[in-house]
């Protein structure tokens, strides 16, 4: 006859210690840190040399090609430093990642809109489809996949931007202009100037690049509205906060600036409380 054992006791694990409250710490406010702006509008509206006349030395990204014409009518005093053999994304980081930045105030990448272009070529060429498949259209990925690998890999460039906004140094991006329908909960919806940039619900690069800068700032023509006909002068105004006509914000201007050519008032209201800069 088998007599039945007990089963032996069930010993509880040793309970690990209860973490101990760390004491909140608590820092200085970052004035040395740089600051992010966007300039966008139009061709031919000034967007380029007013960030050539950005605070310097100025470290320039010249994806557009456009100081070959533009140099030779810049005033001077103006210091930029040409970034040499950029011409794919991969580029691009390597630069900014590359040592040799001191001294540099500011940093242009003209235009955003053309590092987009690039780094849309290097996903088609490095980021496999999940089927094995060729990719030759950002759309063959299928399912709006393309346009999260192309937001994902441009969110890198602005992660290496802020390394250099957090050593002090400024950061401006040019962009080109679309005109898009902007939604109107209230009524009719109406159109409005923004970067060209990518927009699509769920990866949009232009909402990211806005939420991102400190100062998104249209630079437009003038045009006075007559009796439902569009004149103008060829004056231009840039403006710092939202209008119906144009998605803009600013961390510290409020009004419209009247665009002068080679005319510093921007940049002088920008770095106001930043000393030198």
């Amino acid at each position: 006859m088998t007599t039945a054992t007990a089963p032996p006791p069930t010993r509880k694990p040793p309970s690990s210690p209860a973490p101990r409250p760390t004491k909140v710490a608590f820092g200085k406010i970052d004035k040395a840190r740089g600051q992010s702006i966007v300039l966008f509008g139009c061709g031919g509206a000034g967007k380029t040399t007013l960030a050539a006349i950005a605070p310097g030395p100025v470290a320039f990204f010249d994806l557009d090609d456009s100081l070959g014409i533009l140099s030779e009518q810049l005033p001077d005093d103006v210091d930029i430093r040409l970034v040499d053999g950029i011409s794919v994304w991969q580029d691009i980081r390597d630069a900014l990642h590359s040592p040799g930045w001191d001294g540099i105030k500011s940093i242009v990448i003209d235009s955003a809109t053309r590092a987009e272009e690039l780094a849309t070529a290097w996903v088609l060429a490095n980021v496999p489809h999940d089927q094995n498949k060729r990719v030759e259209r950002i759309e063959d990925y299928g399912y709006g996949k393309g346009y999260r690998h192309v937001y994902d890999t441009f969110l890198t460039l602005l992660g290496d931007l802020d390394a250099h906004i957090r050593a002090g140094r400024n950061v401006i991006l040019v962009a080109h202009e679309a005109t898009e329908k902007h939604p109107n909960p209230r009524g009719e919806d109406w159109l409005r100037s923004e970067p060209r940039l990518q927009h699509t619900p769920k990866n949009s690069i232009r909402e990211r690049v806005r939420d991102w800068c400190d100062h998104l700032l249209f630079v437009g023509y003038d045009v006075d509205v007559r009796e439902g006909k569009g004149r103008g002068s060829g004056t231009r105004t840039l403006w710092p906060t939202e209008q119906p006509h144009c998605m803009a914000k600013s961390r510290s201007l409020a009004d419209p600036i009247e665009i002068i050519k080679h005319d510093r008032t921007l940049w002088d209201l920008v770095f106001a409380t930043k000393g030198d800069a």
